[in-house]
């Protein structure tokens, strides 16, 4: 009798991705687009640098906005770190996690190394998030969440599958990857309470140990066949239960890529809701409204189960803000605007007092809608005793114009227009692409920085433009 990851392995062999249709292919490189547009606007960020600065000088893999290259597994990490870095990345909520900043790594990564066609990088990504989604789906409930960070836990194992499939390795070798990356979930929720950077670097292990999986199973690794299911196995170390059934993939075609959402503001995926509806809200008062005196959020309970979303205060670390949703309420509140200048005011008074008068609530009828929907109801009393109310039943995701946008403003600050048009041209026509990995390089800086090395990548970036045109 066959194991649940043998049984997993032998469905992604089998998958008839072409059938599915062109939505996966253009749900799948946006969310490609999403990330990197993060990753360069994290470019400079704190943890990003201290990411890139661990990693090994070597040849075979380049960093986004990287200069020098290093190894390829330190790539992985040293981009899914800085994909994370603005906590702005694609969200999953049915498995509470943010899929695309290990996949992509991983994948961009192993295509370093191994020639592979763009049509066959993006059908790994869409086997990568749909292993991930379905094995979140079955693990991670509103306990597991509040221990362990179901990213850290779930997504090394979806990633390293598709990035095993889209080298070609047959199913007892994406088996045995499946069982090592299984050992190497990993990731605790003790960070939310002083905003430390333990959460940046959990998506970069995620990555780099996905990497190892991947060539431990090429090299001949034999892992443990029933690490899903036994005894000691994933379900029962962090489900602390038995694994309900086999990951059924693609059920009657649906595809859990297309699930995932771009967020609007750069906070927690449970913040989004929240600061969404607070913004509709203080729109409606206008400027000339009372003050407000308190505030009331009813959410569905993963929302105020999940670490660090409940907290009031003191705030002495921007990511402490953006977990907290009294905080982004009020900091909506208080601004009038859904920013990330609204997280870098941590000492504002008024911010601080409406967060520490804030009341959240669990709604059940907002817990039985989610994860489908995830809504948020907000009432306001004013200091003359008004009180005002709205709700929003699902988050509102930024469009794929923004994304873009943001993407091209992002890229130009740190790679200059002409080579951030190309990179957009590439991933627009990749799934026409030879050599998917060439958009690596195409996202790094030339070692020497301007003059001729400057002049030589704006010649390579009008090459890829002029090439993936054609192409298209």
């Amino acid at each position: 009798m066959s194991t649940r990851s043998q049984q997993l392995a032998e469905a992604i062999i089998a998958a008839d991705l072409q059938g599915l249709g062109e939505a996966l292919t253009i749900k799948a490189k946006l969310c490609l687009l999403d990330f990197l547009g993060c990753a360069f606007e994290a470019w400079d960020l704190a943890p990003s640098k201290q990411a890139v600065a661990s990693a090994v000088p070597a040849r075979g893999g380049h960093v986004v906005g990287g200069v020098h290259e290093v190894t390829p597994a330190d790539a992985a990490f040293a981009n899914a770190v800085m994909g994370h870095g603005l906590v702005r990345e694609d969200m999953h909520a049915a498995s509470v996690c943010h899929h695309g900043v290990v996949v992509w790594p991983l994948l961009m990564a192993l295509a370093e190394g191994t020639r592979v066609s763009g049509r066959r990088f993006l059908d790994a990504a869409v086997i990568a998030y749909e292993v991930g989604g379905r094995l979140g789906r079955m693990v991670i409930s509103p306990g597991v969440s509040a221990l362990y960070r179901p990213t850290g836990l779930v997504s090394p194992i979806g990633s390293a599958a598709g990035g095993a499939w889209m080298i070609g390795l047959g199913a007892d070798q994406i088996a045995s990857t499946v069982g090592v990356a299984a050992n190497t979930s990993s990731g605790l929720n003790q960070w939310p309470g002083s905003g430390a950077s333990d959460m940046f670097f959990h998506p970069g292990f995620a990555a780099r140990n996905a990497w190892s999986a991947v060539r431990l199973a090429e090299a001949g690794a034999f892992a443990s066949p029933d690490i899903l299911e036994g005894p000691a196995g994933f379900f029962a170390a962090y489900a602390r239960d038995a694994m309900p059934g086999p990951l059924v993939l693609f059920p009657e075609g649906d595809a859990e890529i297309l699930s995932v959402y771009h967020k609007a503001a750069p906070a927690c995926n449970f913040a989004q809701t929240a600061c969404q509806t607070a913004l509709r809200l203080i729109e409606m008062l206008g400027p000339d409204a009372a003050p407000v005196r308190g505030i009331k959020i009813a959410l569905p309970e993963a929302a105020v189960r999940y670490p660090g979303c409940d907290s009031h205060g003191p705030f002495e670390r921007s990511l402490q803000a953006k977990m907290s949703i009294p905080f982004g309420v009020a900091a909506v509140i208080v601004h009038r605007q859904l920013a990330e200048a609204n997280y870098r005011d941590l000492g504002n008074v008024q911010v601080n007092s409406l967060a520490r008068a804030t009341e959240l609530v669990t709604s059940p009828e907002l817990t039985a809608a989610f994860p489908a929907r995830q809504g948020a109801t907000i009432e306001l009393t004013l200091e003359d005793d008004r009180r005002l109310s709205i709700g929003q039943t699902d988050v509102t995701p930024a469009t794929e114009a923004e994304v873009r946008q943001r993407f091209r403003e992002a890229a130009a600050i740190v790679v200059g227009e002409a080579a951030a048009e190309a990179i957009e041209s590439f991933v627009d026509g990749i799934e026409d692409m030879h050599d998917a990995g060439e958009l690596p390089s195409l996202c790094s800086l030339p070692e020497g920085g301007g003059g001729a090395a400057s002049r030589q990548r704006q010649s390579r970036s009008g090459r890829a433009f002029s090439r993936s045109a054609q192409q298209r």
